[in-house]
């Protein structure tokens, strides 16, 4: 399982930064952190959870719902065949089901979508998607350090040029890669149910 220690060895060997001279884990791991943002927003986890209802309440608090970015779609009552996917509406941390009648206190299926998690135990992310995220915290890295030496003199004067071309190169390649792997860019089939 991927960690943040091995994102982080990675990330410093695609900057050749082996020895940390230039850039301190802090500072990897907040551009690590970055792209893993901006990929949990691209092709977020799709999870989904059972959360009773309050008799005669058509609210439900999804604060329980960790990381959550996205409520798909609802499922209630749970366990009839065709499905039944009443329609719902969010406002912060409260889902609104919009039934005829309130629920009785019986479980509504939350479909949803949720960040990554990349620590030190471990990682949400597929092993497909290790790499796009390296590429994307070596872009936000490179870029960081193609300003912070536009500036400064240095016994090499096109090391600024030199990382905002790296910084160019790895976010056009991130951005490819979100946009190959996306969520938003796969055909999903989905079937709208008439209501009983």
């Amino acid at each position: 399982m991927t960690t943040l220690t091995d994102i982080r060895g990675r990330v410093r060997s695609d900057l050749s930064d082996l020895d940390a001279t230039a850039w301190p884990d802090d500072q990897i791991d907040r551009h690590i952190a970055h792209a893993l943002s901006d990929l949990s927003l691209a092709i977020p986890r799709e999870l989904s959870e059972d959360i009773a209802t309050t008799a005669g309440s058509r609210d439900l608090d999804l604060s329980a719902l960790d990381a959550l970015i996205e409520v798909e779609m609802v499922e209630y009552p749970i366990g009839q065949y065709p499905p039944c996917y009443p329609g719902f509406g969010t406002w912060a941390q409260t889902l609104i089901l919009h039934t005829d009648s309130p629920p009785d206190g019986a479980d509504v299926r939350v479909f949803y979508t949720a960040s990554h998690v990349l620590d030190e135990d471990g990682s949400t992310l597929p092993d497909h998607l290790a790499d796009v995220l390296v590429t994307g915290a070596a872009a936000y890295a490179a870029l960081e350090l193609a300003a912070g030496v536009t500036n400064i003199v240095t016994l090499q004067p096109e090391a600024s040029e030199r990382y905002a071309a790296l910084a160019r190169a790895r976010q056009t390649a991130f951005r490819q890669l979100l946009h190959t792997y996306g969520r938003k860019n796969r055909v999903r089939q989905h079937r709208l149910y008439v209501p009983a």
